[in-house]
This record gives C-alpha cells, sequence and structure tokens, in this order.
C-alpha cells in the first residue's frame, strides 16, 4: 500500500474546524481565533505561491514571538515548503550563512531589521518585512487557498540549524513525520493538553523546544498560547494570572528568575503542569518552585536533531528529580562506550538515540550524518547514566557547547571570530558558572607577538560580529594557553576565578 500523505499544517486546519472561536494566540490582550489563524496562514500561503515559492523551497523565517510567526510558519508547510527558523538575534553573516547554506529562495523579518536585510542583500535572498501591526497589509490581495499541499512523511518539514564544536553551523533536517509523532506523543503522554489549556509561549518559537512543545502541541490541542516576546520573570507571572495559564514551559533560568520576583503566587493557581529543559534544572530550584506555585514541574531532554524530545519525567510514572526521566513513546535511548558499545547500567558513556524522532540528518552534509548516525542511533555527544530501573541522568557534555541562559553558544563559533582580530593569536571560549544565566561565556586569549589589545576591545569585537547572547562577557589576556604534548590547547588546565576578570 502507499504511504499515506501528510503535512504538519493540518494541525492548524483541524483546530480551526474543530473549534473556529477558540482562541488561537493572544499577545498583550489581543487575541487571534483559530479562525483567524487559518485564514490568514491561507492568505499567506497565496503570499508565497504568487512570490514564486513551490513545495520543496526552503523560506526563511526570522521572527520574534509575535502572531506573524505561526502565520507565516503554517503557512510555508501548507504550501509544501519547508521552514528555516532563524534567532531574530542573529547578524548580518550569520543571516547570510542560514539562508546561503539551506539555499532558501525568501525571507520573512520584522521590518527595520537592518541586520537581516543586509544579510538576505549578502545573499542575495528576496526579504519581506513583516510591520509590528501585524498582516493585515502585506496580505491585502491575497485569497485563502484552502489547498493543504500533501507532502510525503519522510519530506522535510523544518531545517533548524544547530553548531558543532567544529564548524559552521549545520541544518538538522525534521521531516513531517519526526514532528507530527513527537507532537502528538509530547501532547497526549507528556503535558495532556486539551482545548481547555492556555500555554505560556516564553520561549522563542525558533528553537525547537518553543516550535514544538510550545507551538505545534498547543495548535494540535487546539489550546491557546499566549505569546511572550521576550522573558521577563515579572511579566511571565502577570500573563500567568491575566491569561489563567495551565501550562508553562521554560528553561532553568527561567525557573530561578521567577522564584526571585517576590511575587505573591496566589495568582497563578491556573497552572497544572511545568516543563523544565534546555539544561540540567538544580533540585533545590525544581521544589522551591513547586512549593512556590503549587504546580508540578517535569523535566526532559531533547536536541534539535530529536526533534526535540526524547526522554522525559512521565506523568503516570514515579518522578526522579535530577534525572531527565525515561524514554518516550517510540524512543530508544542508550548509553554507549567509545568504541559503541553498551555500558552496563551505572556507568557512564554517550547518550545514543533511536527512534521516530530522529532527524533524517544534516542539511547537505552526508559527512557530518554519517558521524552523528553511523549505525541508526544519533550521538548525541552527552555523557549519561541509566540507573537500574531505565531512568537516565546527564553527568557531562562531551561537546563544548555552551548553554547561556537556555541558548546554545558553540565556543568554535566564538573562537573563529576572535581569531579574526589582528592581534588575536589563541583563543579559547569556555562556559564558566553564572548564578542566573546557568552559564556564562569566557574567553582566554593570547596575543601576537608586539600586538596590543584590551578586553574591552576584544569584547567588543566579537559582539559586533555575533548574536548578543553569544558574545564573552569575560575575557582575559594571558600569556600562553595550556596546551597537551600535540600543541592542542587543553581547556579542562584553564581555570577562570571570578576575581580574574
Amino acid at each position: 500500500m502507499p504511504t499515506p500523505r501528510t503535512n504538519l499544517a493540518a494541525f492548524l486546519v483541524n483546530s480551526a474546524e474543530r473549534r473556529p472561536d477558540r482562541p488561537a494566540v493572544v499577545l498583550d490582550g489581543a487575541t487571534t481565533s483559530y479562525a483567524e489563524l487559518d485564514r490568514a496562514s491561507a492568505r499567506a500561503a497565496a503570499l508565497l505561491r504568487a512570490s514564486g515559492v513551490r513545495p520543496g523551497d526552503r523560506v526563511g523565517l526570522l521572527l520574534p514571538n509575535v502572531p506573524a510567526f505561526p502565520v507565516l510558519y503554517y503557512a510555508v508547510l501548507r504550501a509544501g515548503a519547508v521552514v528555516v527558523p532563524m534567532n531574530p538575534l542573529l547578524k548580518e553573516r550569520e543571516v547570510a550563512y542560514h539562508l546561503d547554506d539551506s539555499g532558501s529562495c525568501l525571507l520573512f523579518a520584522p521590518l527595520g531589521a537592518e541586520e537581516a536585510l543586509r544579510g538576505a542583500v549578502a545573499a542575495e535572498v528576496p526579504c519581506i518585512a513583516v510591520p509590528d501591526r501585524g498582516l493585515d497589509d502585506l496580505l491585502a490581495g491575497h485569497h485563502p487557498e484552502p489547498e493543504l499541499i500533501a507532502r510525503d512523511p519522510a519530506d522535510t518539514a523544518v531545517i533548524l540549524y544547530t553548531s558543532g564544536t567544529t564548524g559552521r553551523p549545520k541544518g538538522a533536517e525534521l521531516t513531517h513525520d519526526n514532528l507530527i509523532r513527537n507532537t502528538e506523543i509530547t501532547r497526549t503522554t507528556l503535558l495532556g493538553l486539551t482545548e481547555d489549556d492556555v500555554v505560556l509561549g516564553a520561549l522563542p518559537l525558533f528553537h525547537a523546544f518553543g516550535q514544538v512543545v510550545g507551538l505545534n502541541c498547543a495548535v494540535a490541542a487546539g489550546a491557546c498560547l499566549t505569546l511572550l516576546p521576550r522573558f521577563d520573570p515579572a511579566r511571565a507571572l502577570e500573563i500567568i494570572e491575566r491569561d489563567r495559564v495551565t501550562a508553562f514551559l521554560g528553561v532553568p533560568t527561567m525557573y530561578g528568575t521567577m522564584l526571585l520576583t517576590g511575587r505573591d503566587p496566589g495568582g497563578t493557581a491556573s497552572l497544572r503542569v511545568c516543563v523544565s529543559g534546555g539544561a540540567a534544572l538544580p533540585v533545590e530550584v525544581l521544589h522551591a518552585f513547586e512549593e512556590a506555585f503549587g504546580c508540578t514541574v517535569l523535566e526532559g531532554y531533547g536536541l534539535s536533531e530529536t526533534s526535540p524530545v526524547a526522554c522525559f519525567n512521565h506523568p503516570d510514572r514515579p518522578r526522579r528529580p535530577g534525572t531527565i526521566g525515561t524514554p518516550v513513546l517510540g524512543v530508544e535511548l542508550r548509553v554507549l562506550d567509545p568504541d559503541g558499545a553498551e555500558v552496563a547500567d551505572g556507568r557512564t558513556g554517550e547518550i545514543a538515540v533511536r527512534g521516530h524522532n530522529v532527524m533524517k540528518g544534516y542539511w547537505r552534509n552526508p559527512t557530518a550524518t554519517a558521524e552523528a548516525i553511523p549505525d541508526g542511533w544519533f550521538r548525541t555527544g552527552d555523557l549519561g547514566v541509566r540507573d537500574p530501573d531505565g531512568y537516565f541522568r546527564i553527568v557531562d557534555r562531551k561537546k563544548d557547547l555552551i548553554i547561556r541562559g537556555g541558548f546554545n553558544v558553540y565556543p568554535r563559533e566564538i573562537e573563529e571570530v576572535l581569531h579574526e582580530h589582528p592581534a588575536v593569536a589563541e583563543a579559547a571560549v569556555i562556559g564558566v558558572p553564572h548564578p542566573t544565566h546557568g552559564e556564562e561565556v569566557a574567553a582566554v586569549v593570547a596575543l601576537r607577538p608586539g600586538a596590543d589589545s584590551s578586553p574591552d576591545e576584544l569584547r567588543a569585537f566579537v559582539r559586533a560580529r555575533v548574536a548578543a547572547y553569544k558574545y564573552p562577557r569575560l575575557v582575559r589576556i594571558v600569556d600562553a594557553l595550556p596546551k597537551g604534548a600535540t600543541g592542542k590547547i587543553l581547556k579542562r588546565d584553564i581555570v577562570l576565578p571570578p576575581e580574574s576578570f
């Protein structure tokens, strides 16, 4: 029998048919119903077709958490094209790289976003500016195209860019099947979302966590997604009270800062479930948050390459704070030694994932794909342990990834920028503990003989070239960096006491 055709955007169409008047998206009290969201998406699909976008084409989406994001996200999908979500904080050359590498034929960006416009010009990609007031003027004259272009389950729906510690960012190809199944499993078995739920969309929608667990799960359930474009703990708590939020999704730093607001938690009694991901949530923060706000916090684990949810503290099983729980339905996890053999329970090794959630591969990068998935098991680069009851715990990262306030920062990218400075001979970028951000980006630099520079100058140099969350707040200039016998810089030997900065 032929494989049934499908489309991730069917979540929106189906919810609009079931409850057209149900609020779908809320921003600052302004509400968009499911019928309105579906109609706007269909009109935007007509705009795409008029702009020459065809099934399989890639379309860049560089927007914050505003209603235009879901409108255009589902429009691209319903037109049979591929969404390339991008961080609005990216600089010109980063935007240009994402567009050029993905082969995007079009970019949507906020009106007045100069870095995005310059990046699009550099990549020779047309850019459509999205006004702050919304899409009405942009979509004027475009009649809704109700047709949903059917795609094969294995067709790519979204390309999420993620960097390794070596080389440039890679595009993880997530298929319609990847995202549909991960959304449905997360919605039903983990969150239990229904049409009556209200989800706080404080996580960036361009990121896998916010996009799948927030946007797609809410739309699939016919729930309401109330948006917060830029996270502020006091504002988040106000929205929870105002909109009677039942589900909150966040990274550990969000939970920590919400605890510090000193706000009376009485207004958050509507909270039913909270999810933490992106980094390890300190157990003391978990317990303190639950006690203060009277809700359950469930920790999970995943990556862009796993669509993203792979492991979770399931609500119907004993919860173990400090762990990432057990694999989600249809997914397997193993702990492997360097040779790829599974290690015994209690032993540390690299976590590998196999299942319907694992990406199709890295876009146009078969070498990186083969390295990441050599035998059907995706190598996460995270070191972990499985206990005898099947619960997994992350103990360290094999990669040098830095997670600052829930955002991934890849040292190699920052080191390459530092090396562009004419005074820099060597550079090492590492993460150091931070009380609210989890980790802070630190750079240790050795200068060329006779060259002169300062930490402030180097910090400003990098800041002008990368997104704001990436540049090193901490910069130290040293005579030489520690090295091993082969000349490789030994980051583990770099000790950075706070007073050195």
